[in-house]
């Protein structure tokens, strides 16, 4: 494991950790990554502590992932839900989140639709938060858990050629992963439409084409994005038959990218629009792996933010 000893409180994003941080993450991930393999996935390391889910998204894997890494580390958990909470009669977020705190949970893992959130909220409370995605800015254990199952197949990161292809402009996913990949040394490569392309996107460290074509060429992994329609004000494209026929990922068009490519998708997927089903379930796919490796990566997190290893040192 790297020699390194974790001391954040919080886990707000990628772009405030170190490489070495990152990789502190990733090898605590993989001692973590047996226990879901055992008849009896359970261990004891995190009885008596008590985790809060704050999820004010719809969340299907991330909300999933969290509540099975917590029930296998032993913690005690609490899912708050905001549509039956203080928030519906006017409560701030604030006040709902430091009458949380008054009930000393010991970690807070919070996704919200808006930017800053889980850094306004690591301000105001002593327990540990743990960002799960706010708005179309970060969503750390998404890329982490990314980079772990990349690592899983390709051995490292320097000189990889990593190609992300969708609806760049409102993906969190984006631009965790191109901060983390940048930083671990790999080569990344975004794709897409003009209109869901931001503006300086390559200050985070990735090179901007237009062309599915130009982005596939010699990729080592390809990672695809669902168009997120629900973050969009206006259409960004004519229709979802014309987005899949000029970026819609085919088994032709990937043969462009390197014979032992692997094919990544955070997911929901939408099949037929960025990705063809038999692609999505082919032989390049580690979709599923994704998933899997979710739950390890998020013990991993929990683990380190809860301070247990300090106290066992």
């Amino acid at each position: 494991m790297t020699e390194l000893s974790w001391t954040r409180k919080d886990l707000l994003g990628i772009a405030d950790l170190s490489a070495a941080e990152i990789q502190l993450l990733l090898d605590t991930a993989e001692s973590f990554r047996e226990v879901s393999l055992r008849p009896i996935k359970k261990v004891p390391t995190l009885r008596g502590r008590t985790v809060v889910n704050l999820f004010f998204e719809p969340s299907t894997r991330t909300r999933s992932s969290f509540e099975i890494a917590e029930k296998r580390l032993s913690a005690d958990s609490l899912n708050f839900s905001s549509a039956t909470s203080g928030l519906v009669k006017g409560e701030s977020l604030v006040d709902t989140a430091l009458n949380l705190q008054a009930m000393s949970p010991d970690l807070i893992v919070i996704r919200h639709g808006h930017p800053g959130v889980p850094h306004m909220l690591a301000k105001r409370v002593a327990a540990g938060v743990i960002n799960a995605g706010d708005g179309a800015h970060e969503h750390p254990t998404q890329a982490l858990l990314d980079a772990f199952t990349i690592r899983q197949h390709k051995g490292g990161f320097e000189g990889l050629k990593v190609s992300i292809v969708g609806d760049i402009e409102h993906s969190r996913v984006v631009r965790s992963n191109v901060l983390l990949l940048h930083k671990l040394g790999a080569e990344v490569t975004v794709a897409g439409p003009r209109t869901m392309m931001p503006v300086g996107v390559e200050a985070l460290g990735a090179r901007a084409v237009y062309s599915l074509r130009e982005a596939l060429e010699g990729a080592d992994v390809v990672m695809m994005l669902r168009v997120q329609l629900e973050r969009q004000s206006q259409a960004a494209f004519p229709s979802a038959r014309e987005y899949f026929e000029l970026f819609g990922l085919t088994q032709a068009r990937l043969k462009a990218a390197k014979r032992d490519v692997i094919l990544m998708h955070p997911g929901p997927m939408n099949r037929g629009i960025e990705i063809a089903s038999d692609v999505a379930d082919g032989r390049y796919s580690v979709i599923l792996e994704q998933v899997a490796n979710g739950v390890a990566v998020r013990m991993a997190v929990l683990y380190l933010l809860s301070g247990v290893h300090r106290e066992a040192e």
